[in-house]
């Protein structure tokens, strides 16, 4: 395969441009569109995302964001989701009182971290799970959270490797592997040489 072709999906989230620029770098050829012909035949799928579950949640209904996952997963097609574009895949979140739906493809409730200090912003390390080829070559090293909300529980299956990561006592997915569908609570793009490699760990499975 030639340089694989990777869609940063635009639907009216923060992040847009340096995720754009963090694959870009890691040797891909990189388009931030909206367009959900173009995100359906691309080799590869990031959905970023900062802000509230809810306003994400609406941006990327309003793109057909949730089909088109639920689509490229099925077709096994690689997709990785970022920060709120990761906690966007799981059942719910609820955020300042609201209870939003979340895309469903992996149970689990997305809400505030029980820990004094919040948001967990800055450096931490993570448990990745055995096996994980996301975290191939960089197991024991940082990367760099900006959040205040996490999922406590996701059960392990056969297919579903888990990473976790601790912020004032609390423990919680920090990243998802299972099938096409990778994604991190962290941001790989701003998490330096190891996200760099991170992200080069995802294009070459494409």
């Amino acid at each position: 395969m030639g340089t694989p072709n990777i869609v940063v999906l635009d639907y009216g989230s923060g992040n847009i441009r340096s995720a754009e620029r963090a694959v870009a770098k890691a040797g891909a050829r990189v388009t931030v569109t909206s367009d959900p012909a173009l995100a359906a035949a691309a080799d590869g799928l990031v959905v970023p995302g900062v802000g509230a579950f809810a306003a994400c949640m609406a941006g990327l209904v309003e793109v057909g964001g949730p089909r088109l996952i639920a689509e490229r997963v099925a077709a096994d097609k690689p997709v990785l989701a970022i920060c709120v574009g990761h906690q966007v895949l799981f059942g719910n979140g609820i955020e300042h009182g609201v209870n939003a739906d979340g895309c469903g493809i992996w149970p689990g409730t997305v809400e505030l971290l029980h820990a004094d200090r919040l948001p967990h912003m800055g450096w931490n390390t993570v448990e990745p799970a055995p096996g994980s080829e996301l975290f191939a070559g960089i197991e024991s090293e940082r990367f760099y959270f900006v959040h205040s909300y996490g999922v406590r529980e996701l059960p392990e299956t056969e297919d579903r490797r888990i990473t976790w990561a601790e912020h004032g006592g609390d423990r919680f997915v920090a990243a998802v592997e299972q099938g096409p569908l990778w994604s991190t609570q962290f941001h790989p793009e701003k998490s330096g040489v190891a996200g760099g490699r991170l992200i080069r760990n995802w294009i070459a499975r494409l």
